[in-house]
């Protein structure tokens, strides 16, 4: 199957799915196009909430692409990559509609950011979370201020420094990423069905000024993102990263 990311419009919902054939992780042209959807969504007069999901079974998304990580060389191709899923985060944190996120599955480094970014997140039981960069030779830069922001300082410390453990969906739910957790991934579209209609027959001035409420405080994130990218940028081209990147070939 090909990658894509695709919105799909029903009942003043607008369904965001984004897929890659390796286990959804992402490379920087998917990025992209999941950043400029999100922002073409919160424009679009027809939509009142968005539902951002992933396509596939038991992975909801596996972070950045590790072939295209693995061929950085300069510290600005580092900065580029790393800034994909800075412009995502920042792009939901902006973005005027609340975001329910709807995760399937497991989520891995950036995948986690993106459900920490979502406004309300419902997720199975099969949707343990990891925070591996750590163990590579870099770290959850780019992604921490969104991850402390919903799961504490020590949840996300927790994780980053045993970054080589699969967190349940429990322990998840326990620590604020999800609302809600379910035991089959029907169980799931149905509650977030439910919930995003819901939300639909809502004030939409009510909403749109809530999720002003939620953002609080966030608006440097336009800077400090793209700083982090930036770190991590640099950190990728250490001859320990360089190194350990080997394995996965």
């Amino acid at each position: 199957m090909q990658a894509y990311v695709t919105l799909h419009v029903e009942n003043e919902i607008g369904y965001i799915e984004f897929f890659h054939p390796n286990k959804n992780a992402m490379p920087s042209d998917i990025l992209l196009k999941l950043e400029q959807t999100i922002k073409s969504a919160g424009t679009n007069k027809s939509i009142k909430i968005i539902v951002l999901q992933s396509g596939g079974n038991r992975t909801f998304c596996a972070g950045a692409s590790f072939n295209e990580l693995m061929a950085i060389e300069d510290a600005e191709t580092g900065r580029q990559f790393f800034s994909g899923f800075a412009n995502v985060i920042n792009a939901m944190r902006s973005c005027p509609k609340l975001i329910i996120g709807r995760v399937q599955g497991k989520a891995v480094g950036g995948g986690v950011g993106l459900a920490a970014a979502t406004d309300y997140c419902l997720a199975t039981k099969y949707a343990s979370v990891k925070l591996s960069e750590l163990s590579i030779g870099i770290g959850p830069f780019v992604i921490e201020p969104a991850v402390s922001r919903k799961m504490g300082v020590a949840a996300m410390s927790q994780m980053t420094i045993d970054a080589e453990t699969y967190y349940t969906s429990e322990f998840a739910k326990d620590n604020g990423l999800y609302a809600e957790v379910f035991e089959t991934q029907e169980e799931l579209d149905k509650a977030v069905k439910s919930l995003a209609e819901r939300l639909a027959g809502y004030n939409p001035e009510a909403l749109k000024e809530m999720k002003t409420v939620f953002w609080k405080d966030t608006q440097h994130w336009d800077q400090l993102l793209p700083q982090r990218a930036e770190i991590s940028g640099k950190l990728v081209l250490s001859t320990f990263t360089k190194k350990t990147l080997k394995r996965f070939r």
